[in-house]
């Protein structure tokens, strides 16, 4: 049996869930022969139908909010469309990341509908800040030791892979990462520290209520295997909890 879905937060119009890394949102043309998913499990586990307003990868995990009806999911719609939504993320990247930096690629859409050549490229700003590194006496690569970067992301656009675009441009690519990252050190992460997955987690989602008014933070654990990860690599004071608060004052502006 399939263990139930943790809820982070439920009202009568919102429910914010835990997504799991490998698990599709819904069913799209990338499903291929899967035949789960995690509209589906919510909407069997609540007994009621739920609609979804944004959107995370597949191996991404973490926070993800659901409506309860159709009205609710349009106003929500919208302020992630407007860039109301504030989002915060941890990666796991390759080496010494830089302290904090305001991205600024343009990245051309991923659809696949046609060539990426004729593709516009749009603008994608990503703010990253180091959180913590570490140092392993392992030789990954060409060095003798490998070096490794705990971040703490906050996309300021939606472009699709944007954080793992971005900071695989940057020169620190997530570990896990099949396309944009290195395999030697996903290899490595997957075979000697037990991490086969993405190490990319959305951590928090802060947002004012479509319907009732007022602020929501909304915050989510990791899994057990990026947990086992950051206790290992001395990142335990760095870990999130599972929660929810609700407050009246609004969202400070990103600088």
């Amino acid at each position: 049996m399939t263990n139930p879905l943790s809820l982070l937060y439920r009202d009568d119009h919102l429910v914010a869930v835990h997504k799991p890394s490998g698990l599709l949102v819904h069913r799209s043309k990338l499903a291929g022969g899967e035949r789960e998913f995690l509209l589906q499990r919510l909407r069997n586990q609540l007994g009621q139908r739920v609609y979804p307003v944004h959107r995370l990868d597949r191996p991404t995990s973490g926070v993800m909010i659901f409506a309860l009806d159709s009205a609710t999911a349009a106003r929500l719609g919208e302020s992630f469309a407007a860039r109301q939504v504030a989002k915060r993320y941890l990666a796991v990247v390759r080496g010494v990341g830089p302290g904090q930096e305001r991205l600024d690629y343009a990245l051309r859409e991923e659809d696949g509908s046609r060539p990426k050549a004729e593709m516009p490229a749009l603008e994608a700003l990503t703010e990253v800040k180091r959180l913590d590194s570490v140092e392993l006496p392992v030789s990954v690569d060409r060095y003798p030791t490998s070096r490794y970067s705990l971040m703490e992301v906050r996309p300021l656009t939606g472009r699709r892979h944007q954080i793992r675009r971005h900071l695989s441009r940057r020169g620190y690519p997530i570990i896990g990462d099949a396309k944009h990252g290195k395999g030697n050190h996903n290899r490595f992460f997957a075979g000697r520290l037990g991490c086969p997955r993405l190490l990319l987690a959305a951590v928090e989602l802060s947002f004012e209520h479509p319907v009732e008014g007022g602020w929501i933070d909304i915050s989510c654990g990791l899994d057990s295997g990026m947990t086992a990860l950051f206790q290992r690599f001395g990142w335990a004071g760095h870990l999130p909890l599972d929660g929810a608060r609700q407050r009246q004052a609004p969202l400070l502006a990103s600088t």
